[in-house]
């Protein structure tokens, strides 16, 4: 079986491709530097299947050492500072973690002769979308805020390489994630501990902001199917179909909690908030045969047990920003 090296594997969307990766029989091996928002707990069920390294993806050294010493098949690159009201605070992070981090990735890859190289992109290096219509593989980027301008330049980065060193880079561009083990900086965990506290629910601008939302799960298995069928050089959407305001999405959750809607407080926009993501995924479904299985009212419902049954991890986590 396949040696995957997955990045990030200690974070939210890594951790649950490295928790399916171990049932699937893969050997792997995570790097992860254990920032905020990581953490081993997400790994706690298959700890002792895994091989796991604390170290930072722009450390070369430790970079180097560990590719020389496990020599993987496959990197499966999800390390990413991700917070978009956190590159707007400071964008040198994510300049770090995201482009260079990136670049260090790519060159000792290439040095080792990877079989595949997986880079997890975001549906935000596209921008917004004003009115109707859809994001293709094809369409241009058009990123807007610092955060999404990292990740364009990791994206880019990955193609240039495939095309100038022949590197086997495959791109992946998901649409917003959401589940168990979100780190609560996010909108809808944010939601379900401040409800939880009968705290004010902040919600940017009037809420009428659209994302469309990908169960954590069927992201990670459709990142599983890309790694085995897709074709090198290609870039692959990730999207359920299934697009949300905002405000729907937090008045779903309060009504999932049973609080009311008058917890909700509209706040003073994002800068530079892009209005509305979404994705044509035809291009996964009929050339590598994947859809998504779970619908969102399922999904949230999911990832509302979870939380209320894991409230402790959750509660020894920071909300937010403050």
């Amino acid at each position: 079986m396949k040696k995957l090296l997955v990045t990030g594997g200690a974070g939210f969307i890594g951790s649950e491709f490295v928790r399916q990766g171990v049932k699937k029989g893969y050997k792997i091996i995570v790097v992860d530097k254990l920032s905020y928002a990581g953490d081993l707990e997400r790994l706690k069920e298959v700890k002792k299947e895994i091989t796991f390294y604390r170290t930072d993806v722009t450390d070369k050294d430790s970079l180097e050492h560990i590719f020389k010493t496990e020599r993987p098949d496959t990197v499966v690159h999800f390390a990413a500072e991700s917070h978009v009201d956190r590159s707007i605070l400071d964008a040198s992070p994510f300049l770090d973690t995201n482009v260079k981090g990136t670049q260090i990735l790519l060159d000792i890859a290439r040095k080792y002769g990877i079989e595949r190289f997986i880079n997890i992109s975001t549906d935000e290096v596209y921008g917004e979308i004003k009115g109707k219509g859809r994001f293709y593989e094809t369409t241009p980027l058009n990123p807007n805020s610092p955060y999404s301008v990292s990740k364009a330049a990791a994206d880019m980065l990955g193609r240039a390489c495939h095309r100038t060193y022949g590197i086997p880079v495959i791109t992946i561009r998901p649409s917003n994630n959401y589940g168990p083990w979100q780190y609560p900086e996010k909108l809808i965990p944010v939601v379900i501990l401040k409800a939880l506290n009968n705290e004010k629910v902040p919600v940017y601008g009037k809420g009428k902001n659209i994302r469309e939302w990908v169960f954590v799960s069927d992201c990670a298995d459709a990142i599983f199917k890309i790694l085995e069928k897709g074709k090198i050089g290609e870039i692959y959407n990730i999207g359920s179909g299934e697009e949300k305001r905002n405000i729907d999405v937090v008045k779903t959750v309060l009504k999932l909690l049973g609080k009311s809607e008058d917890l909700i407080e509209f706040t003073k926009d994002r800068l530079g908030h892009d209005f509305r993501y979404s994705l044509n995924s035809n291009k996964i479904s009929k050339q590598i045969g994947w859809k998504r299985k779970i619908h969102f009212t399922e999904g949230i419902q999911k990832t509302v047990k979870w939380y209320l049954d894991n409230m402790k991890w959750a509660k020894s986590k920071k909300t937010g920003l403050g």
